[in-house]
């Protein structure tokens, strides 16, 4: 009985054998995961490729991503199914071994319409795993493996403007309008506005604006805003400010405009100095009884006429009378002088 039990083991052992030894397991750690960009700008597309490491006649490849950041595109290396959020790419090789693979790749869109900074990530899976002849498979990939990307926009500098009209004159307050502005602006949680200013020796200079609570506020002195700052940023940012500037003496003095990010130890976000001259009040004034002035043309020459210089020759008009009265004097003249003679 024991001799029949142990033919028995051998026999299954033998078929086990048999059955297995055409095919084994073994862990595919050859993965490699790279994409084409790891900062996407809105409406660029990125590309994910996973390499093997090695030739696969067979696989499904689940690669998550976030579908409020991205669009899918395509896949190469195998027939994809998009559930939204998900693109689940199989392949197989239906020669048997002689059309392997050694990499696949899907590509994706950023969303057009995105104005912040998102960081997001790809996360792959697999299973089905197996070498051209199918004569290894591997384990299934079930931890996912993580690909870090970020999509922002391409972000334009901060302009910092401080504008006004006509002359700055000592001791008057000039209307001022100070502002800045980007067509796609960094985002800020909390950034200021803030003023510096360098003045002729013993003077001084106010740079004023009311806030809707219509308190005056020096922003040289103090800033522009609450103390810890505000959100700025995105597309088209453009914040105006109307201002007054007081200047004490005559002179050049320079105004310099900072904008300040108050969660990175009040560094510079922007930065603009403008230049100023100032001069006394005018006192060249026009009495108020002045004839006023008749403007000329400036290339029309005005000739002037001296009432006290008459013509020297009058004009023709008309018929000359003087002609007739000649002619006959010299008639009569001629018909004495022939008398005479015959005489």
């Amino acid at each position: 009985m024991k001799k029949i039990i142990s033919i028995f083991t051998m026999v299954t052992l033998l078929c086990v054998l048999i059955l297995t030894g055409s095919s084994y397991a073994a862990s595919l750690d050859t993965i490699d995961i790279q994409t084409d960009k790891t900062t996407i700008r809105p409406g660029e597309e990125v590309t994910l490729t996973i390499g093997f490491g090695q030739d696969l006649g067979a696989y499904t490849f689940d690669i998550a991503y976030d579908n409020n950041i991205f669009d899918y595109i395509a896949v190469e290396g195998g027939t994809a199914n998009n559930t939204g959020d998900k693109i689940r790419t199989t392949y197989y090789d239906s020669t048997g071994g002689s059309n392997p693979r050694n990499n696949m790749s899907v590509t994706f869109q950023a969303k057009a319409d995105i104005t912040t900074s998102n960081p997001t990530e790809f996360t792959i899976t697999a299973e089905g795993l197996a070498n051209p002849d199918a004569s290894v498979t591997f384990d299934d990939i079930t931890t996912p493996i993580v690909k870090n990307v970020t999509v922002e926009p391409q972000y334009v500098d901060y302009t910092l403007k401080l504008e006004h009209t006509g002359d700055i004159i000592k001791g008057e307050e000039k209307a001022m309008t100070l502002s800045y502005s980007s067509p796609m602006g960094h985002y800020y949680e909390h950034a200021r506005l803030i003023a510096e200013a360098t003045t002729p020796a013993g003077a001084t200079v106010q740079l004023l604006a009311n806030d809707q609570s219509n308190l005056e506020h020096d922003i040289i002195q103090s800033g522009w805003g609450e103390a810890q700052g505000y959100k700025i940023g995105g597309k088209d940012v453009s914040q105006i400010l109307q201002a007054r500037g007081i200047f004490s003496e005559v002179g050049n003095y320079s105004i310099t405009l900072k904008l300040i990010d108050r969660d990175n130890s009040d560094q510079e976000i922007a930065k603009q100095t403008f230049q100023y001259t100032v001069v006394e009040a005018s006192t060249t004034t026009q009495p108020d009884n002045a004839p006023p002035t008749t403007p000329t043309e400036p290339d029309q020459e005005v000739e002037e006429v001296n009432p006290e210089v008459m013509p020297t020759k009058l004009p023709k008009t008309g018929k000359n009378m003087y002609i007739p009265i000649i002619v006959i004097l010299i008639g009569a003249v001629s018909s004495y002088l022939y008398y005479t003679k015959k005489q």
